[in-house]
């Protein structure tokens, strides 16, 4: 049986929680907030109205070579959680679950990811060489560009403002 992996991340940003959602709710600021290193593409035209059962293509560069995937977006409760699943990709099995909750005036934002490698004990090994490395530095720089994106108004940015 396949090992599932999973990664935890949380992290607290200083804007209103239905804000904070907006922000998500928008697949085109995807490209703001993953590393330049993936060269991401969304493929599905856009404006993209999320919805359950709403699919997105897009594509990534991975070890030099582009990869074409497709999320499913299984569960959309605004402005408390957004639940994407991987139909077409890299991962043998991918599932997303981003949790949004007020605290004070801010809002804490979760990311709780499950996944399995493809093909058995090379996929394991290749997860301890290379993909949990590269999940871990992709979730690093996302934190880092919602630090600087998901700012208040007041603070002289709009959020989702570079």
């Amino acid at each position: 049986m396949p090992v599932v992996y999973t990664l935890h991340r949380r992290q607290r940003v200083p804007l209103d929680l239905d804000e904070t959602f907006a922000f998500f709710e928008q697949p085109e600021h995807l490209r703001e907030i993953m590393p330049p290193w993936l060269d991401f593409r969304i493929l599905t035209p856009l404006p993209i109205v999320l919805a359950p059962g709403c699919t997105i293509d897009y594509s990534v560069r991975l070890l030099g070579r582009r990869v074409r995937c497709r999320s499913l977006i299984r569960e959309y409760q605004p402005p408390h959680r957004l639940r994407d699943i991987q139909l077409l990709g890299p991962y043998r099995w991918w599932d997303h679950l981003h949790r949004f909750w007020r605290e004070g005036a801010s809002t804490v934002i979760e990311d709780l990811v499950s996944y399995q490698m493809p093909y058995g004990p090379v996929g394991s090994l290749a997860h301890r060489l290379v993909v949990r490395q590269q999940l871990e530095a992709i979730f690093d720089y996302r934190r880092e560009r919602l630090a600087a994106l998901l700012v208040p108004p007041a603070s002289g940015r709009r959020s989702g403002e570079r």
